[in-house]
């Protein structure tokens, strides 16, 4: 069977913008699958939390900011720049790592590095693909996001937390030159173009916002901080949770995390194949993946055994992703009308770790204070509060209303 060409291209950009991003989130897993580690040659899980929630926190920002300034500026450089200075700053971190006020500053700047990619590789991919091709292509990238985790954990079962660092730092460096260097190629090959999608001069400021309240954003972002901070700060503590909670030790937990987050990069394609069995109905799907991971959630409260516990978390943290996966694969791209695709994407993303940098904070210093068990609580009421906001009131009070109004119809006839 012969493939179109615009199958042909959305091949060649999704591909490159999945590599990419896999070196994104190698990098940004590294603190999190060194964290046992570290812990256990004497650095303290409240310094290691608040270096993540430094991070997290500039990179919510970066996201905010590079989102805006990606709808500008061609996503050639914001990918190859932001992929090269984290590489640097990585580096740094690692060099100056004891010295506890400029540490977490220099990880702070790695996350605004690396929050230069996300925003406009969504745009590029929005705008230079078809429809059709456009969810495969972010879906790519949303895997390889996920792949970057256990390949983090992966580096760690065979090297100490400071090599493991090193290595990122060099496959971002590379990965920043390959980047620009094809980007270029699809330029000149007319692959890639930029600025087909622009909003009129005067709807940028209150029209663009009108545009996205229409889009439902506001919705879409207190789904965006849910589950931000169930996939990047409850799986921040992931490798942490099985050492301590199920007393597994830190080489078994390395090894865990690099299995279980290796299987939850699968989320993508599970909770697309449940959109597309739904008939492509973003709201079901939402509904399905929060209810099913507070199921799972509920679960790894009640069950203490280490294996089927370990099972029942992943799979809690795999449903709330697939709510994840509808926001940043179906809703984002589908904004390219509005040419605001890279704003949108930064200030959702910015939201999501946000949400993610405080619930790290929060999380470090209660572990010590109500312990593992009832922080798997705090989990539950979140995936829970996400299930209440994505439920069609209007659907079911309208279905309601249907109802009663043939209850009355059919009394009244009978009374007749």
């Amino acid at each position: 069977m012969q493939i179109s060409v615009g199958a042909k291209k959305a091949i060649k950009i999704g591909t490159l913008c999945s590599v990419s991003y896999l070196a994104v989130y190698i990098a940004r897993n590294i603190l999190s699958a060194v964290t046992p580690q570290m812990t256990e040659v004497g650095y303290d899980k409240g310094y290691i939390g608040t270096i993540s929630s430094v991070y997290f926190i500039c990179y919510a920002i970066g996201q905010l900011f590079n989102g805006i300034v990606g709808d500008r500026v061609k996503a050639k450089w914001m990918i190859s720049l932001g992929l090269m200075l984290a590489g640097i700053s990585n580096v740094v971190f690692v060099l100056c790592i004891d010295v506890k006020m400029l540490a977490p500053a220099v990880y702070g700047l790695t996350g605004i590095f690396l929050a230069m990619i996300y925003g406009p590789m969504t745009k590029v991919v929005a705008e230079n693909t078809d429809p059709i091709y456009t969810t495969r292509c972010s879906l790519g990238y949303t895997f390889a996001s996920f792949i970057g985790t256990p390949t983090a954990g992966f580096f760690a079962i065979f090297l100490d937390w400071n090599g493991v660092f090193f290595v990122g730092s060099a496959i971002l460096a590379v990965m920043g030159i390959i980047s620009f260097v094809v980007f270029s190629m699809f330029e000149k090959k007319g692959f890639i173009k930029y600025g087909q999608y622009k909003i009129e001069k005067k709807e940028k400021i209150v029209g663009g916002v009108k545009i996205l309240i229409k889009h439902r954003i506001i919705l879409f972002s207190l789904i965006s901080i849910i589950t931000g901070i169930v996939r990047t700060s409850v799986v921040f503590w992931l490798p942490t949770f099985i050492s301590e909670y199920h007393g597994l030790g830190s080489e078994v937990a390395s090894v865990l995390f690099s299995v279980t987050t290796f299987v939850i990069a699968f989320t993508t394609f599970i909770s697309i194949f449940v959109y597309e069995r739904l008939g492509h109905n973003m709201d079901k799907t939402m509904v399905i993946m929060f209810f099913t991971s507070a199921i799972f959630f509920t679960l790894t409260y009640f069950i203490k055994q280490p294996v089927i516990g370990i099972i029942t978390i992943v799979l809690a943290i795999m449903s709330c992703n697939g709510a994840a996966t509808m926001l940043y694969s179906k809703y984002c791209p589908s904004l390219r009308d509005t040419g605001m695709v890279s704003t949108a994407t930064g200030y959702l993303d910015c939201l999501s770790y946000i949400g993610a940098a405080i619930a790290n904070l929060v999380f470090a210093n209660a572990v010590g204070v109500i312990g593992w068990q009832n922080l798997i609580l705090i989990w539950l009421a979140l995936v829970v509060a996400g299930l209440l906001i994505v439920l069609p009131y209007k659907k079911i009070f309208k279905s309601k209303k249907k109802q009663c109004e043939t209850i009355i119809e059919s009394e009244e006839f009978s009374a007749e």
